[in-house]
Order: C-alpha cells, then structure tokens, then sequence
C-alpha cells in the first residue's frame, strides 16, 4: 500500500510466491493493487528478461496498469527454504533502477539467508529499498515482524498501519522479545540448517529408492523430500509421522509424534527452529526409519 499508492497500481510477484499464493490477493482486497507474475525457478528466482517483459510501458494509457513494484522472497518457503543468490539480488535491483520501480523483499526468513551465505543481513538488502522480517519463525519471538525502509516510507507505513487497524499501546512487551530475538537468535540458526540437512542426509542414506532429496537444495532450516513410492501418499506418511504406531515403543523404547506436513507438488514439508534439538532429530529420524521400516514390510507381506 505504500509503494502502490494509486489503485490500479501492479506489482511483480513470483507465481509461487507466499504474497501470491497464501495471503488471499490481499494486495487487491486491500490496497486495489494489481499483481501480475513470473514463473519461480526451483531455486526461488526468476528469469529477468520475463521480468522486464512484464513491466508496463503504456502508461498513462488508461488501459493499462502502472508497474511499481518487484517483489522477492528470500529464503523461499514453497521451494523449499532456498537463499536467493546476490548476483540475482543484484540483478533484480538493476532492472528495477533501470524503469524507475522499487524492490521489495518478503525477507520472513531473510536472516536465515544471511546465515547461510555468511553475510552480514546488510549485505543482502543493500539491493532492496524495503523489507519485511518475521520475529515469531526461527528467531523464536511469540509475535511480530518488522519493517524496514527509508524514513519517509515507514512514516507512510504506520498511517497505513493505523487505518488497517494495526495499533498496539503495549507494544513493548512484544519489542523486548524481538530485541532477544535479533540479538541472541541469528547465530544459532545455523544448528537448524545442520539439523534439516541431517535429517535429509538420513532419508538418503536409509532408502535413497523410498525417499527423493536433493541435497545441494537443503540450505536452510526447511526441508522438502518426495516420497518416491506411489503405494505411500505423503499424507499417509504424515500421518504415519504424527501418531504412535503399533509396535512402536517395544522398537524404539517410546513413542514419538514428528509433525510434517504434504505440500507442494507431491512433496512433504519439514521445518526446523529452536524448539528441535540435535537429540530431537535423531529421535525424528528413529521415528522416519521405524514408519518407512513397517511401510516396506507391508508391502512386501511381512507382519
């Protein structure tokens, strides 16, 4: 709303964005902004001569919308947490010079980006004009995101903020916990990028014909794998996951409940942060051999 100030304004946005795909098209709700797309890469970026070529250049023909806006994602949640490359930032921030539009990034994740490249966050949104940063993912806040930009955009941001109904007197009971959060929790993001690749590696290693991984796309703290079986959905493996089976305790000496989810494209989704331990993990992978274990006898015949 405060980049598209005129309704009938656009914005550029991935097709498997989370602006696109989960927030209803509250930008047209809302702000009567217009969105338009370009198709996601599996690695969270998109083509830029696809980008450019979705960039209006009629106005002030009435027929035509007004291009604004690009927005990017970083880390990519659909596509599996993937930490968009600076080159592409860099590139993207060209294109947006070059016509006069302003870069956004849905930076949810953004810090786990930074831990991942090992830069620091500045690094990375020097090739944006503004930013959104979620609190309450892996840096463990109960609540709340923030918002970064130039003065004079948040300014405009709070009296959006104030006309949505977005006003909180008490809020310093949520700052304080996003001030714990921004200053003891970035480091220690890098143990749930470990554990995610743990478990992953784990799914390889028991059954590279049950499971699909691709590896070199695990950078983050969210996992996406396949189950490669067609008699095994993934959400019957989910469900499996959730619940104690039979047999279970006397196997492994407890039961244990892991929750995942199926996601896109056939696949499931897991997601780390610091409520899963290293110790958690491995029980989750217990857990994940024990289902895939009890599925292959099934199949097989073997009770």
């Amino acid at each position: 709303m405060v980049h598209c100030r005129e309704r009938g304004d656009e914005v550029i946005v991935g097709d498997l964005s989370h602006l696109h795909i989960y927030e209803q098209g509250g930008s047209a709700q809302l702000a009567g902004v217009h969105s338009t797309t370009v198709t996601t890469r599996s690695d969270g970026t998109f083509d830029l001569k696809q980008l450019e070529s979705k960039i209006r250049h009629g106005y002030p023909d009435p027929h035509y919308p007004r291009s604004r806006l690009i927005c990017v994602e970083n880390t990519h949640n659909i596509q599996g947490g993937r930490v968009l490359p600076l080159h592409f930032l860099q590139d993207v921030r060209a294109v947006a010079d070059h016509y006069g539009l302003s870069v956004h990034m849905d930076g949810a994740r953004v810090m786990n980006a930074a831990v991942a490249q090992g830069v620091p966050v500045a690094t990375i949104l020097q090739h944006t004009h503004t930013v959104s940063v979620c609190l309450s993912k892996g840096l463990g806040s109960p609540v709340g995101s923030m918002l970064a930009g130039p003065q004079d955009f948040i300014s405009r941001a709070v009296r959006c903020r104030k006309a949505l109904g977005g006003g909180m007197r008490q809020v310093g009971v949520l700052a304080a916990a996003g001030k714990v959060s921004l200053q003891e929790m970035v480091g220690r993001l890098e143990d749930d990028h470990c554990n995610a690749k743990a478990f992953a590696l784990a799914l390889l290693e028991y059954n590279p014909f049950l499971f699909g991984v691709e590896m070199a796309a695990v950078e983050t703290n969210i996992l996406r794998f396949q189950i490669k079986d067609p008699t095994l959905s993934p959400q019957e493996f989910c469900t499996r996951m959730s619940q104690v089976g039979e047999g279970e305790e006397a196997a492994l000496g407890q039961g244990l409940q892991v929750l995942m989810y199926p996601h896109f494209e056939n696949s499931i989704r897991a997601v780390w942060h610091l409520g899963i331990s290293p110790e958690d993990t491995q029980l989750a992978i217990q857990k994940m051999q024990f289902v895939a274990f009890q599925h292959l006898n099934q199949k097989a015949g073997v009770h």
